[in-house]
């Protein structure tokens, strides 16, 4: 059996609302990851660092900033208070959003 390539896996799934919507939810997941990394590292933290604020450990940092867990808002809010930022979330209504 030959393993095929991600792109081949791709294009053979149907496009679907339920297959873009998992795509959308993914990518929002890895943007948060990416934004926590990168706000910890301004803030010169450590991921051990920011785990002892936090009451975790570092390979829990870990796996948030790589964007293998969704984090619940709760989690998203100590982790704001841990970095000193405000958490901000929104609701954006698609009907009146402009494709760009």
């Amino acid at each position: 059996m030959t393993r095929r390539t991600w792109e081949e896996v791709k294009t053979k799934r149907a496009d679907s609302p339920a297959r873009r919507r998992g795509y959308e939810h993914a990518g929002r997941t890895v943007r948060l990851a990416m934004e926590i990394h990168q706000l910890r590292e301004k803030r010169g933290l450590s991921q051990r660092e920011l785990a002892e604020r936090l009451g975790t450990t570092q390979s829990a940092v870990a796996r948030l900033e790589a964007g293998n867990v969704t984090p619940s808002l709760p989690t998203l809010d100590k982790v704001a208070e841990a970095l000193g930022v405000e958490l901000i979330v929104s609701f954006v209504d698609l009907d009146n959003r402009i494709a760009g």
